[in-house]
């Protein structure tokens, strides 16, 4: 007579399963348990990939006009540039050795952009 179902595992190999480590692909099922244990680590591990997106979009707090011209931008930008390099160069002048480098290095950067937009204001209406 022939059985529908398959023999029970015997004693002694559910025992040595117990103790051995046991590899996620050793049984039918276990493709599906890893597969299910890789998406629950992403689930927790990687939201800050999807923070990240999410932060990316721009805050409606603070939004420019539609009507301001590029002039207007161009030296509102001017004036920011400006007074950060006011604030780089005083933070220079109360540090020492390497920070104070790094910030003469980030004032300097600022006036680089600083006369880049004086530039293109300049291009925009020359000065007569």
């Amino acid at each position: 007579m022939i059985k529908d179902s398959p023999n029970p595992p015997e004693a002694e190999s559910e025992i040595e399963t117990e103790t051995d480590p046991v590899s996620p692909y050793a049984f039918l099922n276990s493709r599906k348990l890893h597969d299910a244990a890789i998406r629950a680590l992403d689930h927790y591990l990687a939201p800050a990939e999807k923070k990240a997106k999410a932060d990316r979009r721009p805050s409606t707090i603070f939004v420019i006009g539609p009507n301001v011209d590029s002039e207007t931008l161009l030296a509102h930008a001017c004036e920011t540039l400006a007074t950060a390099n006011v604030m780089a160069s005083e933070l220079a002048f109360d540090l020492t050795g390497p920070t104070c480098n790094l910030v003469l290095g980030i004032q300097q950067m600022i006036s680089l952009a600083e006369l880049s937009v004086n530039r293109v204001l300049d291009n925009l209406d020359p000065q007569q």
